[in-house]
């Protein structure tokens, strides 16, 4: 399989090492950006959280900007969950009608790494921008609304967010 990020986004992307004295010495945290991305307007603002986090000095794991060789659902499955499993950090953009399937699976096996793991892994941030969550939270609806499960293992192993700044203050709480 290959792992090579598409040419076009590899400024979104550092190289791994942690070394204080090391060539990529600058990353903070790896995260896995998860999120609906079956849109160009999905997929471009994802590459945009992931390029903000990036100049941050994280290395971001973008699903949809990773390429292999075959296109099918067990390749996916293994590329995405060696992404999940290298990263540290889980940033899942919630917004829509309802969390994302794809995204709420990402949570959940996200959410099993921390349990089971709890000394390598910081967390998951749940990042809700749609102006439907917020009313629904500004009506009293328990965490925006956003399901239950979802909303519960986010709360157990991070925090829900309302803004690309509070990602940006929790990771760096994070560090």
């Amino acid at each position: 399989m290959n792992r090579t990020p598409r040419p076009e986004l590899l400024d979104h992307r550092f190289c791994t090492s942690r070394l204080p004295n090391g060539p990529w010495h600058n990353i903070r945290m790896k995260l896995y950006i998860a999120g609906p991305l079956f849109t160009p307007g999905e997929r471009e603002y994802l590459d945009r959280l992931a390029a903000r986090l990036s100049a941050s000095g994280h290395e971001c794991f973008v699903p949809h900007q990773e390429q292999s060789d075959v296109l099918d659902a067990s390749t996916i499955f293994a590329l995405d969950s060696e992404g999940l499993h290298d990263a540290e950090a889980v940033v899942a953009w919630l917004d829509g009608p309802m969390v994302d399937d794809g995204t709420a699976c990402e949570i959940g096996i996200f959410t099993e790494l921390i349990r089971t793991s709890p000394d390598r892994y910081r967390g998951i941030i749940g990042l809700a921008t749609d102006w439907r969550t917020w009313r629904r939270r500004d009506r009293g609806m328990a965490d925006g609304g956003i399901n239950f499960f979802v909303g519960g293992a986010i709360l157990q192993y991070g925090r829900l967010v309302w803004s690309i700044e509070e990602v940006e203050s929790t990771l760096e709480e994070w560090s």
